[in-house]
């Protein structure tokens, strides 16, 4: 676009740099800024441009403006306020949609702006009218409509205004009424409860009485007659009269437009496609209802000008009725824009770029105006968040057929790619246990057993009335959720379910299904201990990647292979992910560049193979929608601006994220439309209303009213106490209109991300073997052995609800200080349980390991320390005081830290007498101190410090590992 700067206004300097609303009034044929104070305050008789900057999570920042024309403003201003429009565009950077808005005839976008609703005033700056000042209350009556905004006008005082079909607010002066036309629905009474609300606030000081008058009731009670005394006494409603305003265009043919030359010419095709558009012309599309203009990237601002009075003057003909007009540029069409064509292509190879924007920026800059934040900001680049307590129980159950059976704890989370999975998790609600129950399929997984997991997890979730939420979760477009739940996740090629076993066989496809003693190569990917995955990918060196780590493994023989581009932390990952694939067998460490023979073998020789990192899909900026489910068809309604207030108890929505969807589900929806909430989630992805290449197997969570899981609940300013009302929308919003607040709930308020960390289990669920962490800064116990489970027995009882849980080691060490055998029996259990807990507190050094033994407390233990604000210092003293040591049998010997000793010859991997009944993975715990020292070189102490791929290295050498 050929830009020229003196036609920029200097009262739009520094204008839309960041997130929010700007608004000029146009006085005198020139913008002058509206203060804040009076943002939401219309007159009839002017003309403003409203900009609406919004920052995207991408970083970058979008503009919509709206120039909106009062019923009384001149055509002066009217005309000012669409070419100042075009000029706002243009300075920043020629991307802004721009929409015309007259009064009564507002957009939902532009009202969703001033939430509950906009109700102009008398009056106006250059248009003869004087602004109304302050005068006695004079009553007023109010027509309002609208589902999810409300349009709101001022009508007659009269009986005859009234109707069956409306909802109408009378606004007196002691006392405001809503009247409710029988054939209005709950949400639009709803919405209008919130105009009275507005009202009440703004014209009464939020002191006066609100009363809601149905439609169809008589003088039945004292509120009612109230309200029929200000029209003269009660008498039939007439029909409702089409006006002017009723009428619409929806028969009107769509017809395509060029101006040439300042000469509006139609455009001749079969059919309306992209390629008619010519970057160098303006075009309008005539909806009936809505016209678009579309300018090309390298038309001048004055054709753009020229455009936009051509579509002032269509809308303005004779028998037309009221119309928007939407300014859009090529390359940032609108949803609504492009679904008007045939055929739009996903991208179009237009000369869009950083630099044209720059551009505009530096000419803005050389006229000595504040650019600031007008170019792109870099994106935020955020560690994605669970957003859901991990402290909770996990269950899983593989699908074969039409059955489901519960995995035991040890194999949880290790899935076949051929098979289907449905897991339980239960965690830490506000005020009760929530659960999140879901389905995993994997790419090799067959249609039926997916369809019978679908119905096996809707009957668990009947069975818990409905409470929990669902997840459709495939393989490859897992959440993070998903993996934090999991937090060690493995997938193997194939299946061992019939269901996989008949389909290979049918379809003759080789079986690929993973064998311990054969050649398999995994990635290892994730971010720490808390989410970490282990996929298993095609035996050949094109599956490598030098952002990752490998194990490759044939029978005995295993390799680690560590890209280039891998931190220790991608390689402390493939120690731990070893434990769980190849336990106790010694691994070859290989760098990339340094590969042997026999690697490159295994993977069939060498080849070229990628170097970036796998890139998840970025959670884009969320969008609700509305759903209207019915025959099988689904229809959407775009709510923007959204908040809770927005969610419906009658309705189900749908909260679009692009990676994932939210299927809500309003607690008084019929049974018949709560069962078909993953048909419509599946459904929106299918057609992709939005225009966003959604993926079909992007997840779907179904949420239900009342139980929002906290992954939900964060894209809302939420307050749980609404989603637990009873009642209507209607109903409730009566009851906070009248009560002023939202009613009290007497519970704990829901967790903080923060404190979102680890997992510990639930005592009487016997399959929960599970890894825990209390919190981010708290330590993670990954492995503990039988004496360690009796001690947690022992400590065990009805009133326990938390308790300790399993799998591999990360554990901390803890050494006794001074102690005597007897020291535990003055201990009580309460205090005894305190202190372990305690010794978990302190970020433990890494990888350094608990000594599994039995819980003794010395006297110094059971004294109260006094406060300190010295917490570290209090925390090792507290440690110190606690030992926790393990039974030793008749006969045995025992080492200086309570552990029965054996002689190195019986603790070996190959030993003629092999010691029963000790943790195998920590054989050398059992060493004397003595022995341990003349085998290591060194003592327990310094061993521990050492890193765990260091300490397995030494006993690998001793055959301890």
């Amino acid at each position: 676009m050929a830009v020229s700067m003196r036609d920029l206004d200097p009262a739009f300097q520094g204008a839309g740099q960041k997130a929010g609303l700007e608004i000029w009034r146009i006085e005198n044929f020139r913008p002058v800024p509206v203060p804040k104070s009076a943002y939401g305050k219309f007159f009839t008789g002017d003309s403003y441009v409203i900009l609406k900057t919004t920052a995207l999570k991408s970083g970058a920042l979008r503009h919509d403006i709206h120039y909106w024309l009062g019923k009384d403003t001149s055509q002066d201003e009217a005309g000012t306020a669409a070419i100042k429009t075009v000029e706002l565009d243009a300075a920043l950077g020629g991307r802004a949609v721009q929409y015309r808005e007259v009064q009564g005839h507002e957009t939902e976008k532009f009202l969703s702006c001033f939430k509950p609703c906009i109700i102009p005033q008398e009056g106006g700056i250059s248009s003869g009218f004087k602004h109304a000042e302050a005068e006695e209350h004079k009553t007023r009556l109010y027509v309002c409509k609208g589902k999810h905004v409300v349009h709101v006008k001022e009508i007659p005082f009269a009986r005859s205004s009234l109707n069956h079909d409306d909802i109408f607010i009378l606004d007196t002066k002691s006392k405001i009424f809503q009247f409710n036309g029988s054939n209005s629905s709950i949400q639009e009474r709803a919405k209008a409860l919130e105009v009275v609300q507005y009202i009440k606030d703004t014209y009464h000081d939020g002191k006066c009485e609100v009363a809601a008058v149905e439609d169809g009731k008589l003088m039945a009670d004292a509120e009612t007659g109230e309200f029929w005394g200000f029209f003269g006494g009660f008498a039939p409603l007439p029909r409702k009269t089409a006006s002017d305003e009723d009428k619409t265009a929806d028969s009107h043919p769509t017809k395509l437009l060029r101006i040439e030359k300042g000469k509006v010419e139609p455009v001749d095709a079969d059919s309306l496609t992209r390629e008619l558009l010519d970057t160098n012309t303006c075009y309008l599309l005539d909806c009936g209802i809505e016209v678009f203009v579309w300018m090309g990237r390298n038309t001048s601002l004055d054709d753009r000008k020229t455009a936009s009075g051509a579509a002032e003057e269509l809308v303005s003909g004779p028998d037309r009725p009221k119309a928007h007009i939407i300014r859009v540029i090529e390359g940032f069409e609108t949803v609504m824009f492009r679904s008007k064509f045939d055929s739009w292509p996903q991208t179009t190879n237009i000369a869009v770029t950083e630099d044209g924007r720059g551009k505009v920026a530096a000419l803005l800059k050389r006229q000595g105006i504040n650019v600031k934040g007008l170019l792109k900001a870099d994106p935020v680049k955020e560690e994605p968040q669970p957003y859901i307590d991990c402290t909770g129980n996990l269950q899983v159950w593989h699908v074969n057929g039409q059955e489901k059976s519960l995995l035991p704890a040890s194999d949880q989370s290790k899935f076949y790619s051929g098979h289907c999975y449905i897991f339980q998790y239960s965690y830490p609600g506000e005020d009760k246990e929530e659960y999140l129950i879901g389905t995993w399929f994997g790419k090799q997984s067959v249609e039926d057993e997916r369809a019978s997991a679908i119905s096996l997890a809707s009957k668990m979730v009947e069975s818990l009335k409905f409470l929990p939420a669902q997840a459709r979760i495939y393989e490859g477009k897992e959440p993070i959720q998903f993996y934090s739940i999991f937090q060690s996740f493995i997938v193997f090629k194939g299946g061992l379910s019939d269901g996989y076993k008949n389909y290979i066989v049918e379809k003759g496809i080789p079986d690929e299904t993973y064998k311990e003693d054969g050649i398999a190569l995994f990635r290892v990917q994730g971010t720490g201990p808390d989410n970490m995955q282990a996929i298993q990918v095609e035996t050949a060196a094109s599956s490598l990647n030098s952002s990752y780590c490998y194990i490759l493994h044939s029978d005995s023989t295993i390799f680690t292979w560590s890209g280039s581009l891998t931190t220790a932390n991608d390689q402390e990952l493939v120690e731990r992910q070893l434990d769980l694939i190849k336990p106790n067998v010694q691994s070859k460490t290989q760098k990339e560049g340094a590969e042997s023979e026999q690697f490159w073998g295994l993977l069939g020789g060498k080849s070229e193979y990628h170097s970036q990192k796998i890139v998840r899909d970025a959670e884009s900026d969320p969008h609700l929608c509305s759903c209207n489910f019915s025959k099988g068809n689904l229809k959407v309604t775009e709510i923007y601006n959204f908040t809770q207030d927005d969610l419906m108890t009658e309705d189900i929505f749908i909260l679009d994220c692009q990676t994932e969807i939210f299927v809500w589900v309003g607690q008084q929806v019929d049974s018949k439309n709560r069962v078909h909430a993953l048909t419509i989630g599946e459904k929106f992805l299918e057609h992709d209303f939005l225009l966003e290449k959604l993926s079909h197997e992007a997840p779907i969570y179904i949420v239900m009213e009342g139980s929002e899981p906290p992954f939900f609940t964060r894209f809302f300013t939420w307050d749980s106490g609404k989603s637990t009302m009873l009642g209507n929308s209607f109903q409730r919003k009566l009851t906070l209109v009248k009560n002023g607040v939202t009613p009290t709930v007497d519970k704990p308020k829901r967790r903080t991300p923060a404190s979102y960390g680890g997992r510990s289990s639930v005592p009487d669920k016997s399959q929960r073997s599970r890894s825990m962490s209390f919190s981010p800064d708290r330590v993670r116990v990954r492995g503990r052995s039988p004496a360690f489970n009796a001690l947690a027995a022992n400590f065990e009882s009805p009133n326990n609800a938390r308790n300790l849980s399993t799998p591999p080691p990360v554990v901390r060490k803890i050494y006794p200080r001074s102690v005597t055998p007897d020291s535990g029996k003055l201990a009580s259990k309460a205090t005894a349980i305190a202190a372990l807990t305690a010794s978990f507190e302190q970020p433990p050094p890494a990888r350094e390991v608990i000594m599994p033994r039995s819980i003794k407390v010395s006297p110094e233990a059971t004294k109260q320390k006094p406060d300190t604000n010295d917490k570290e210092n209090s925390m090792s003293s507290r440690i110190e005081s606690l030992t926790i040591q393990e039974d030793v049998k008749e006969g045995e010997a025992e080492d200086d830290e309570g552990l029965p000793t054996y002689p190195y010859e019986r603790l070996k991997i190959m030993s003629s007498d092999p010691v029963t009944e000790i943790d195998v993975t920590k054989r050398e715990t059992y060493l004397s101190s003595e022995e341990f020292r003349e085998k290591f070189g060194m003592a327990k102490d310094a061993f521990y410090k050492l890193p765990k791929w260091k300490q397995n290295k030494l006993k690998m050498a001793l055959q301890l590992f």
